[in-house]
């Protein structure tokens, strides 16, 4: 008798072979049986009607604190996710001096906008070193498993305090206990080491994060220690400028270590074809031997703008700035008053003096590229659905189309600005990154950008949207999405024991009813702790989730089952797999 027993579902194993009707079986954890199944389970689910997939993996989060305090690590773990990594961008809090624990609080918030009182009363600390920081995380049970990287602006502060933390450039002496560190902390189990190099990732006080200019000499021997540790994926956010410098060093690390290298790559604001020049020479460096990816986003990264989020259109204008430190109930009060919003609609986009750039442009007044959040959102909006478009079929001011919009639902409206990866006004680039073998979807960063961002339910936007839903243009095979997700991104971490049904593997599993699959109007919760901020979505459609063989979610609910567990280094095929 198996433990469990999932019956008569469509089987799309991960693999990239075609969907079929079948049965799973799990037993301690494991998937034992795929195919048609006599003996009974312990128990049994009937799957009639419903996709069955390997649990999603997800390798691009940022739940460093959070992991520390929280079990079921949502919203990720709502969207079918039963693995994540996070560390990424260079950004994490190991290894941690005891005198740096509020500068790293500060550059986490800074960076990934966490906000750091929630990150200040969630995490109780208990390391200094890396190994000791994954010995505190193995200590949870959790919904989901966890891995994570060494990041880059933690290891250069506490091997040169201020001089790291202030982007000085690094000794010999310098790169060489970093590495030592690196080496380590992939010893003890981290996947990989992150860094970040771009002007957009900044601490709380506006300085930009330790390493983002760190130069050759340091990244190639930090490389080094990877090397000599054996394993690890090394991770970052570049601006990749200049482009040709940045691709021969990721070239050089990954060819003389052996490792993988990847990048953010996204088509950034104002330029739509960089994107092109940017996959050319990742084939090119590939050509030549080097393991180079490029991670792509499934959608345009988009804020979320709300009253009460991080930012909205308004939120450098001077009537606004007046009650900005106000309760909710005050500002509440303010925004019903006609003349209140009178003054806010007439002060100008920002107080004299503020200088405007492209960014803060589109946020305070780029109607043209606003878009109202409603109940079925829409992250392919065409541009006749924009503010600036319905305004003018009525003949009315966009910023007060965009005020009463936020006003829906008692002041929870949400308005989308997708401000990068959608300079084009539609996905269709991201369509053949998607089609690129040198790509990995990625981006999602869950727990992170609280207050703006939420991107953690990419999982099921790739199902709904890129499988059943696209009108605008092409769409993806639904095995093909579903190997993105699994068996792609885990062999992208060498996580070889995950992302297929397949016997000796995870019994890692989702039960999906792709008819009824949807993603629900993002929210705000102030459930972190100290009463924090966050963005959340939810999905209807997932009708089970099963991490290591227990039920972890039935519609969307968490059983308090708590399989999940931290992951040490990279996992190989149990050996009946490697033999097939």
């Amino acid at each position: 008798m198996h433990d469990l027993v999932i019956r008569n579902g469509t089987i799309v194993d991960g693999t990239g072979a075609p969907a079929f009707t079948g049965d799973v079986a799990i037993d301690n954890g494991r998937i034992a049986a795929v195919g048609t199944i006599a003996a009974k389970g312990k128990e049994e689910i009937d799957a009639t009607g419903l996709l069955v997939t390997p649990g999603f993996v997800d390798i691009h989060t940022h739940y460093d604190g959070q992991a520390t305090w929280d079990a079921e690590l949502a919203p990720s773990s709502w969207h079918g996710v039963t693995t994540v990594v996070m560390g990424n961008c260079g950004v994490g809090f190991a290894p941690a001096a005891p005198d740096k624990h509020d500068w790293l609080i500060n550059l986490m918030e800074g960076v990934e906008d966490i906000p750091g009182s929630a990150l200040a009363e969630g995490m109780t600390w208990g390391w200094e070193s890396f190994p000791e920081y994954l010995d505190v995380l193995a200590r949870m049970p959790r919904t989901v498993d966890v891995g994570t990287h060494v990041p880059h602006a933690a290891v250069r502060a506490y091997v040169m305090g201020e001089r790291g933390a202030r982007n000085e450039a690094a000794t010999p002496d310098d790169i060489a206990a970093m590495a030592r560190i690196v080496e380590d902390g992939l010893k003890a189990g981290a996947l990989g080491f992150s860094t970040s190099r771009t002007v957009l990732h900044r601490a709380k006080d506006g300085e930009v994060v330790p390493g983002t200019y760190a130069n050759r000499d340091e990244l190639v021997g930090i490389g080094e220690g990877i090397k000599r540790a054996g394993h690890g994926v090394f991770e970052m956010a570049s601006d990749l400028n200049p482009c040709a410098e940045e691709f021969e060093w990721m070239e050089t690390v990954s060819r003389e270590t052996g490792m993988p290298v990847s990048y953010a790559l996204l088509q950034a604001l104002g330029d739509n074809e960089g994107w092109r020049d940017q996959i050319r020479r990742t084939e090119e460096a590939n050509a030549r031997g080097a393991r180079v990816t490029a991670q792509i986003a499934l959608r345009g990264t988009g804020l979320l703008l709300n009253w009460r989020g991080t930012a909205h259109p308004f939120v450098a204008r001077a009537s606004w700035l007046a009650i900005a430190g106000k309760p909710w109930a005050e500002q509440w009060a303010a925004l019903n008053d006609p003349a209140f919003k009178a003054r806010l609609l007439a002060d100008p986009v920002a107080p004299p003096g503020l200088p405007l750039n492209a960014l803060s442009n589109k946020l305070f007044q780029g109607w043209d590229s606003q878009y109202r959040i409603g109940d079925d959102p829409d992250y392919e909006p065409p541009a006749e659905d924009s503010i600036a478009a319905i305004a003018a079929r009525e003949g009315r001011d966009p910023a007060e189309l965009a005020y009463e919009i936020m006003m829906e639902d008692e002041g929870r409206g949400f308005i989308y600005l997708p401000i990068l990866n959608y300079t084009d006004g539609h996905l269709d680039h991201v369509g053949e990154l998607l089609a690129h073998r040198d790509t990995l979807v990625s981006l999602s960063d869950g727990g992170a950008h609280c207050g703006t961002i939420c991107d953690a339910a990419s999982t099921t936007f790739m199902l709904t949207h890129w499988v059943r839903d696209r009108s605008r243009g092409a769409k993806l095979s639904l095995e093909q999405a579903i190997h993105r997700q699994t068996a792609h991104t885990a062999a992208a971490y060498g996580l070889f024991d995950r992302g297929a049904l397949k016997p000796g593997l995870a019994g890692d599993v989702n039960l999906i009813d792709l008819k009824r699959l949807r993603l629900l109007k993002p929210y705000l919760a102030f459930d972190l702790p100290a009463g924090g901020k966050r963005l959340l979505q939810k999905a209807e459609g997932y009708v089970a989730t099963i991490k290591s063989g227990k039920v972890t979610f039935r519609e969307g609910v968490a059983t308090g089952e708590r399989p999940g567990t931290l992951i040490r280094g990279p996992q190989s095929a149990p050996l009946a797999m490697a033999a097939e």
